[in-house]
């Protein structure tokens, strides 16, 4: 296809929106029924709910039309299913995922986490956004396309992503032939806010690590002991406290830093969106949108010790802190991995024994961002929202999954679009939709859909 960026007729625009519009309740319905199912894909729930949703979406994508299979390789099952398009048109591939993360304290939730409600204009419910929704923006623009599909579609909704999409690459070697496109859509990121649609162009990789410090064979009696001997929890508190520099830069050496595309977003913006409490100071370097998207992090995601309703007075013999290290969308994980990995064991922390191993690695992700269908896409997203153009964003978490198609699919171009915006909230208590966005949404996709046909009639 040759670079094209016209808009449709503004009378195909209104048709398209009109019937979206028409189609919004029987969506929603739909996407409710889907939250209900708590189909969270760690294995520690059941895993009945995941087949339960795969079965779900299945049946609503043989309803309008699709051949169907539910395949499993090795995990969780995924939906794949394939309709035709007219002779001499592109194939576009959809992604969405219709696993879950689990619901956490449901004391911290207004109202049940599977039990959809609409509050003030959003959606609540774990699943509604993330990504049960993409689920459904992709089968609204095909119920709004109905028989008369501009193009071929391959769908994918998988079903361990929240889970690590560890059987994604048997997938995608199985199955890769059933999914090569032109263009692959993954609908699991966010619009850079209300009103304003955005293309996700940028992510960071991901290196996961389980760091143990041992300073004693067993715990003894901290007044019998302490004061000679260091306790492990505390070795490992100072540990950690040397991942960072006194500016709140990660200290590990042979991090890269990437650089960014720079938007209109302040730190009054940032404490808004994230909930920052007032005397919570900002840490690192550069710009914020740097500090988010190009720079590497840290954060100590979890620890093993003695609770505090549980301690007696000992000296721990052992402690284990799990880090989360996000790196610019550049960087090699590997590379980073080993370079934390020397850093750590490098450190003389009272002399304690210290051990560090791999939990998780994945790669970031740069967009090439230009050709016809990145054109189609943001005159797509443009009418969707009124005349106001996309914006291209990073996003500082890691979606591995992402790099995998690119990989796979080398001459495709991969769209990261998404249903979310600044207080969804996906992984934690309340998480919502904003129905208005969602639409638009919905709006977008089908409108994609009819230019990249359109696209393919021009240059036949």
């Amino acid at each position: 296809m040759t670079s094209r960026s016209s808009l449709l007729s503004e009378q195909r625009r209104s048709e398209l929106a009109h019937r979206i519009h028409d189609l919004m309740p029987e969506v929603r319905r739909d996407l409710e029924a889907l939250t209900r199912i708590p189909s969270v894909s760690l294995g520690s729930f059941d895993q009945a709910h995941v087949d339960h949703s795969a079965e779900a979406v299945a049946a609503l994508l043989r309803a309008e039309g699709l051949e169907v299979q539910i395949v499993r390789e090795g995990g969780a099952p995924a939906v794949l299913a394939h309709k035709p398009g007219p002779a001499g048109a592109p194939t576009i591939t959809l992604y969405a995922h219709h696993d879950v993360q689990p619901p956490g304290d449901e004391s911290d939730w207004d109202s049940k986490p599977f039990e959809p409600v609409e509050r003030d204009g959003r959606l609540y419910g774990r699943g509604a956004a993330d990504d049960k929704a993409g689920v459904m923006a992709h089968i609204a623009a095909l119920r709004a396309h109905g028989d008369r599909l501009p193009v071929g579609v391959n769908i994918f909704v998988e079903g361990e992503e929240e889970a690590g999409s560890e059987s994604l690459p048997t997938i995608l070697e199985k199955h890769g032939d059933a999914l090569a496109a032109d263009a692959i859509v993954l609908a699991d990121s966010q619009n850079w806010e209300i009103g304003t649609p955005a293309l996700t162009t940028t992510l960071r990789g991901l290196v996961r690590a389980v760091v143990t410090v041992r300073t004693l064979s067993h715990s003894v009696h901290s007044g019998m002991f302490g004061g000679p001997l260091p306790d492990a929890l505390t070795a490992l508190a100072q540990l950690l406290t040397r991942l960072h520099d006194d500016n709140g830069d990660v200290a590990v050496p042979g991090l890269v830093t990437d650089d960014v595309t720079e938007l209109a977003y302040d730190e009054q913006r940032l404490r808004a969106e994230s909930g920052a409490l007032p005397g919570t100071r900002l840490i690192g370097t550069g710009s914020i949108l740097q500090r988010l998207w190009g720079k590497p992090t840290m954060t100590v995601i979890g620890i093993d010790a003695p609770s505090v309703a549980t301690a007696s007075n000992t000296l721990v013999a052992s402690a284990r802190a799990k880090l989360s290290m996000r790196i610019a969308p550049s960087q090699d994980p590997q590379v980073a991995w080993a370079a934390l990995r020397d850093f750590v064991l490098a450190q003389d922390v009272w002399g304690a024994q210290v051990e560090i191993d791999l939990d998780d690695i994945g790669p970031g992700f740069s967009a090439h961002t230009q050709g016809p269908v990145y054109d189609a896409t943001r005159a797509a997203f443009t009418q969707a929202w009124d005349g106001t153009d996309p914006v291209d964003i990073g996003v500082g978490g890691s979606i591995p999954f992402v790099a995998a198609f690119a990989e796979r699919f080398p001459q495709a171009a991969i769209l990261v679009t998404g249903v979310e915006d600044p207080d969804t909230r996906a992984h934690g208590a309340n998480e919502s939709l904003h129905l208005g966005e969602f639409e638009r949404v919905c709006l977008a996709e089908a409108l994609l859909l009819e230019q990249l046909g359109a696209q393919a009639k021009a240059d036949s």
